[in-house]
Protein backbone atom coordinates (compact mmCIF):
# COMPACT_ATOMS: atom_id res chain seq x y z
CA UNK A 1 0.00 0.00 0.00
CA UNK A 2 3.01 2.25 -0.13
CA UNK A 3 2.02 3.83 -3.48
CA UNK A 4 -1.30 5.17 -2.17
CA UNK A 5 -0.65 5.83 1.48
CA UNK A 6 3.07 6.49 1.58
CA UNK A 7 5.55 4.89 3.93
CA UNK A 8 4.58 3.97 7.48
CA UNK A 9 7.38 4.25 10.00
CA UNK A 10 5.97 1.84 12.60
CA UNK A 11 4.41 -1.60 12.17
CA UNK A 12 1.04 -0.93 13.81
CA UNK A 13 -2.24 -1.44 11.98
CA UNK A 14 -5.39 -0.15 13.67
CA UNK A 15 -8.68 -1.64 12.50
CA UNK A 16 -12.09 -0.29 13.46
CA UNK A 17 -14.97 -2.58 12.52
CA UNK A 18 -18.18 -0.57 12.37
CA UNK A 19 -20.17 -3.64 11.33
CA UNK A 20 -20.17 -4.46 15.05
CA UNK A 21 -22.48 -2.64 17.50
CA UNK A 22 -21.03 -0.01 19.81
CA UNK A 23 -21.64 -2.10 22.92
CA UNK A 24 -18.88 -4.49 21.75
CA UNK A 25 -15.14 -3.89 21.44
CA UNK A 26 -14.49 -3.04 17.80
CA UNK A 27 -11.06 -1.42 17.65
CA UNK A 28 -7.92 -3.55 17.34
CA UNK A 29 -4.28 -2.53 17.16
CA UNK A 30 -2.04 -5.21 15.70
CA UNK A 31 1.74 -5.22 15.44
CA UNK A 32 2.14 -6.42 11.85
CA UNK A 33 5.73 -7.55 12.40
CA UNK A 34 5.14 -9.69 15.47
CA UNK A 35 1.44 -10.42 14.74
CA UNK A 36 0.73 -9.48 18.34
CA UNK A 37 -2.58 -7.99 19.39
CA UNK A 38 -1.57 -4.80 21.18
CA UNK A 39 -5.02 -3.44 22.10
CA UNK A 40 -8.69 -4.37 21.71
CA UNK A 41 -11.14 -1.76 22.94
CA UNK A 42 -14.40 0.12 22.59
CA UNK A 43 -14.74 2.95 20.06
CA UNK A 44 -17.59 5.38 19.38
CA UNK A 45 -19.03 6.35 16.01
CA UNK A 46 -20.62 9.58 14.80
CA UNK A 47 -23.93 10.80 16.18
CA UNK A 48 -25.62 10.85 12.75
CA UNK A 49 -24.18 7.51 11.65
CA UNK A 50 -26.68 5.46 13.66
CA UNK A 51 -27.69 4.49 17.17
CA UNK A 52 -26.14 1.22 18.37
CA UNK A 53 -24.66 0.22 15.02
CA UNK A 54 -23.62 2.77 12.40
CA UNK A 55 -24.92 2.48 8.85
CA UNK A 56 -24.52 6.01 7.46
CA UNK A 57 -21.11 7.49 6.64
CA UNK A 58 -20.04 10.84 5.28
CA UNK A 59 -17.07 12.98 4.33
CA UNK A 60 -19.09 16.20 4.59
CA UNK A 61 -18.27 18.97 7.05
CA UNK A 62 -20.83 19.19 9.89
CA UNK A 63 -22.40 15.82 8.99
CA UNK A 64 -21.60 14.42 12.46
CA UNK A 65 -21.06 11.07 10.74
CA UNK A 66 -18.09 8.73 10.77
CA UNK A 67 -16.05 8.19 7.62
CA UNK A 68 -14.77 4.88 6.31
CA UNK A 69 -11.46 3.96 4.75
CA UNK A 70 -7.73 4.27 5.17
CA UNK A 71 -6.03 6.95 7.23
CA UNK A 72 -2.49 7.77 8.21
CA UNK A 73 -2.08 8.86 11.81
CA UNK A 74 -0.55 12.26 12.38
CA UNK A 75 0.74 14.33 15.25
CA UNK A 76 -0.73 14.69 18.70
CA UNK A 77 -2.07 17.88 20.23
CA UNK A 78 -3.92 18.89 23.36
CA UNK A 79 -7.42 20.19 22.66
CA UNK A 80 -10.84 20.36 24.31
CA UNK A 81 -10.77 16.56 24.80
CA UNK A 82 -7.20 16.54 26.15
CA UNK A 83 -4.56 14.53 24.29
CA UNK A 84 -5.82 13.94 20.74
CA UNK A 85 -4.44 12.42 17.54
CA UNK A 86 -4.84 13.95 14.09
CA UNK A 87 -5.99 11.64 11.29
CA UNK A 88 -5.19 12.17 7.62
CA UNK A 89 -7.74 10.57 5.30
CA UNK A 90 -6.28 9.31 2.04
CA UNK A 91 -9.38 8.48 0.07
CA UNK A 92 -10.79 11.29 -2.10
CA UNK A 93 -14.50 11.81 -1.51
CA UNK A 94 -14.51 9.23 1.29
CA UNK A 95 -12.35 10.60 4.13
CA UNK A 96 -10.01 13.23 2.66
CA UNK A 97 -11.79 16.01 4.59
CA UNK A 98 -10.90 14.48 7.98
CA UNK A 99 -8.62 17.36 8.89
CA UNK A 100 -11.14 20.03 7.83
CA UNK A 101 -13.82 18.15 9.79
CA UNK A 102 -11.54 17.87 12.86
CA UNK A 103 -11.88 14.06 12.84
CA UNK A 104 -9.37 12.89 15.45
CA UNK A 105 -8.92 10.15 18.00
CA UNK A 106 -9.64 11.44 21.50
CA UNK A 107 -10.83 10.24 24.86
CA UNK A 108 -14.49 10.58 25.88
CA UNK A 109 -16.43 9.79 29.03
CA UNK A 110 -19.31 8.38 26.91
CA UNK A 111 -17.05 5.48 25.88
CA UNK A 112 -17.17 3.08 28.81
CA UNK A 113 -18.75 -0.13 30.08
CA UNK A 114 -20.69 1.99 32.61
CA UNK A 115 -22.19 4.11 29.82
CA UNK A 116 -23.20 0.90 27.99
CA UNK A 117 -24.79 -0.50 31.17
CA UNK A 118 -26.90 2.66 31.56
CA UNK A 119 -27.79 3.21 27.89
CA UNK A 120 -27.36 -0.10 26.05
CA UNK A 121 -24.79 1.49 23.75
CA UNK A 122 -21.89 3.94 23.74
CA UNK A 123 -22.43 7.64 23.40
CA UNK A 124 -21.72 9.09 19.98
CA UNK A 125 -19.19 11.62 18.74
CA UNK A 126 -19.27 14.31 16.07
CA UNK A 127 -17.69 11.77 13.70
CA UNK A 128 -14.50 11.04 15.61
CA UNK A 129 -13.43 7.52 16.60
CA UNK A 130 -13.50 8.38 20.31
CA UNK A 131 -12.20 5.88 22.87
CA UNK A 132 -12.35 5.60 26.66
CA UNK A 133 -10.46 8.25 28.59
CA UNK A 134 -8.61 5.50 30.44
CA UNK A 135 -7.32 4.08 27.15
CA UNK A 136 -6.82 7.09 24.89
CA UNK A 137 -3.31 8.04 26.05
CA UNK A 138 -1.99 4.50 25.57
CA UNK A 139 -3.65 4.16 22.16
CA UNK A 140 -2.57 7.57 20.88
CA UNK A 141 1.04 7.14 21.97
CA UNK A 142 1.14 3.69 20.39
CA UNK A 143 -0.18 4.65 16.94
CA UNK A 144 0.79 8.33 16.48
CA UNK A 145 3.02 9.59 13.65
CA UNK A 146 2.53 7.59 10.47
CA UNK A 147 0.76 4.34 11.22
CA UNK A 148 -2.17 2.93 9.24
CA UNK A 149 -5.76 3.05 10.48
CA UNK A 150 -8.57 1.34 8.55
CA UNK A 151 -12.23 2.01 9.33
CA UNK A 152 -14.33 -0.87 7.97
CA UNK A 153 -18.00 -1.35 7.21
CA UNK A 154 -19.37 -3.69 4.51
CA UNK A 155 -20.55 -0.80 2.35
CA UNK A 156 -20.68 -1.72 -1.34
CA UNK A 157 -20.35 1.92 -2.41
CA UNK A 158 -17.19 2.31 -0.36
CA UNK A 159 -15.57 -0.76 -1.90
CA UNK A 160 -16.53 0.48 -5.37
CA UNK A 161 -15.30 4.07 -4.78
CA UNK A 162 -12.16 3.38 -2.74
CA UNK A 163 -9.08 4.49 -4.65
CA UNK A 164 -6.98 2.19 -2.48
CA UNK A 165 -9.07 -0.97 -2.65
CA UNK A 166 -9.81 -0.48 -6.35
CA UNK A 167 -6.06 -0.92 -6.93
CA UNK A 168 -5.85 -4.71 -7.19
CA UNK A 169 -2.29 -4.83 -5.85
CA UNK A 170 -3.28 -2.84 -2.74
CA UNK A 171 -6.47 -4.85 -2.22
CA UNK A 172 -4.58 -8.15 -2.47
CA UNK A 173 -1.85 -6.93 -0.09
CA UNK A 174 -4.34 -5.71 2.50
CA UNK A 175 -6.50 -8.81 2.26
CA UNK A 176 -3.50 -11.12 2.64
CA UNK A 177 -2.02 -9.17 5.57
CA UNK A 178 -5.36 -8.86 7.37
CA UNK A 179 -6.14 -12.55 6.91
CA UNK A 180 -2.68 -13.66 8.08
CA UNK A 181 -2.72 -11.45 11.16
CA UNK A 182 -6.30 -12.12 12.22
CA UNK A 183 -5.84 -15.88 11.78
CA UNK A 184 -2.81 -15.76 14.09
CA UNK A 185 -4.56 -13.83 16.90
Amino acid sequence: MEDSLGRFNRPFLTIIDFSRPSNLKRLWVVNMETKELMLHTLVAHGRNSGEIKPHLFSNKINSLQSSLGFYKTGATYTGKHGLSLKLNGFEPGINDLAEARAIVIHGADYVSENYIARNGRLGRSHGCPAVATGVHTQLINMIKNNTCLFVYYPDKEYFKESSILSNKQNAAFFSEQQTNVLNDL
